[in-house]
């Protein structure tokens, strides 16, 4: 497992800006939903456990 870096800045009511190592993107938060602008959400389902999909198409 490698080391990795994020920082979450709040920028709204429910908007971050989230820098990391990759890069920075923003994130939108509705309820346990969380999608960014790099294609990943999130939903949250409770106690540590979440579900992580991603929305973009891949290239080839």
């Amino acid at each position: 497992m490698g080391i990795s870096y994020r920082k979450r800045i709040k920028i709204g009511n429910s908007t971050f800006l989230n820098v990391s190592k990759s890069g920075i993107s923003i994130s939108q938060k509705v309820g346990r939903i969380t999608v960014n602008s790099r294609g990943t959400t999130t939903i949250n389902l409770g106690k540590g456990v979440t579900y992580r999909t991603s929305f973009k198409k891949k290239k080839k």
